[in-house]
């Protein structure tokens, strides 16, 4: 079933088409104001979100753009607001379609079936579906093993995939060398933790980009490392 979440605070409107989708068998989770959806945006996964664009607390191209920089969830941006500056506006900012208020439920329900058809990874080629893990602009299609940051792909040896991939299934949570050791390399391993940090240097060399300071695998002194939502 797939899972949408809408930030609307127009409470009528967001349980109108929360209904809706529910009908048209889709999961379905509300937010009223930008910071509480913006939380559980970067906390749980959706298949697609529906952001107001004129929200208490955070407004809606500050939530998109915050969403964006740890996540690449489809958003479809609903504001009563229809000149070019305001739609190119929420598409910089990180939306990938824009609807109108009011809205004919009919053409919002298009829009997010031709959004996840568009996302979806299975093609009509049949080629294996992929279990994406993300993590701001990087992904990790794990039948295929493959790693890409944007449209790039790194190429990582095995050790230095499980070590990502290990890191990228537990965002905020800060991993000990002890652990990452026997994730990856087995509890029967004779090999010291350091060499967790050698690995980790190779990650970070492959996947930070040029002249950026703050690397994407944060080091937590005297434990070990975490990859940080924030």
């Amino acid at each position: 079933m797939k899972k949408i979440l809408i930030i609307e605070d127009e409470d009528n409107l967001a349980r109108f088409v929360e209904l809706e989708l529910k009908h048209e068998g889709y999961s379905v989770d509300i937010k009223l104001d930008g910071r509480s959806g913006l939380e559980s945006a970067v906390t749980t996964d959706y298949d697609v979100i529906l952001l107001d664009l004129m929200l208490p607390e955070l407004n809606g191209l500050e939530v998109a753009r915050r969403i964006r920089e740890v996540k690449n969830t489809p958003i479809i941006m609903m504001t009563a607001r229809d000149s070019v500056i305001d739609r190119v506006s929420g598409l910089d900012h990180g939306a990938d379609d824009y609807i109108v208020k009011p809205f004919a439920i009919e053409e919002l329900l298009a829009r997010v079936r031709a959004l996840l058809r568009r996302i979806n990874i299975e093609d009509e080629n049949g080629k294996t579906p992929q279990t994406v893990v993300r993590y701001r602009d990087l992904a990790i299609e794990k039948e295929n093993r493959i790693v890409r940051r944007s449209d790039e792909v790194i190429n990582l040896t095995k050790r230095e995939y499980d070590l990502l991939l290990l890191l990228m299934e537990n965002i905020d949570k800060v991993m000990s060398r002890s652990l990452l050791l026997e994730t990856v390399w087995g509890a029967e391993s004779k090999v010291e933790t350091n060499v967790v940090d050698v690995y980790v240097r190779y990650i970070r060399n492959k996947i930070d980009k040029e002249g950026t300071e703050n690397s994407y695998i944060q080091t937590v002194r005297g434990t070990g490392y975490v990859m940080r939502s924030k």
